[in-house]
């Protein structure tokens, strides 16, 4: 029976492993396709600061802080550099996707256009300063309107 018991606590284990995975939305590895060594996003309601409303698709106070860097970048009109630092939102969004969308899948997808539209201005083939400053502050807009919804 010793056989048992270290295969019940292997079972334990990867049992506990399992529904924390699950407890946190998580459906890929955290570092699969990151773009940068950011800590990867989070979107847990507990984490939001106190005082301040979490989003029906959670905490995107992370995603909303690399938008911010984005837009910071493109005032000060590095346009390359901007257009390097959105990937790492795009791809913390993309790695999220499976926790986020079910919560609140109007949500979701109205952010998830926000974000394309910034995509595709910073990665036009000449991109536009103004064109950039805009979509980012639709994008930061449309992160504050969510955040105002929970």
């Amino acid at each position: 029976m010793p056989k048992t018991h270290s295969i019940t606590g292997l079972v334990a284990a990867v049992s506990a492993v399992a529904l924390v995975a699950l407890a946190t939305g998580c459906s890929k590895p955290a570092d699969q396709g990151r773009a940068s060594t950011d800590p990867a996003p989070t979107a847990n309601a507990s984490t939001v600061p106190p005082g301040k409303a979490a989003s029906k698709l959670g905490d995107l106070t992370a995603f909303r802080s690399i938008a911010t860097d984005v837009s910071t970048i493109v005032d000060k009109g590095d346009l390359p550099a901007a257009k390097t630092r959105i990937k790492d939102l795009e791809v913390a969004w993309d790695s999220a996707e499976a926790g986020l969308k079910p919560r609140a899948a109007d949500d979701w997808h109205l952010l998830d256009k926000a974000i394309d539209k910034a995509l595709s201005a910073l990665r036009a083939d000449t991109p536009s300063q103004a064109d950039c400053k805009a979509a980012m502050g639709t994008l930061l807009k449309t992160f504050d309107t969510l955040e105002g919804k929970a």
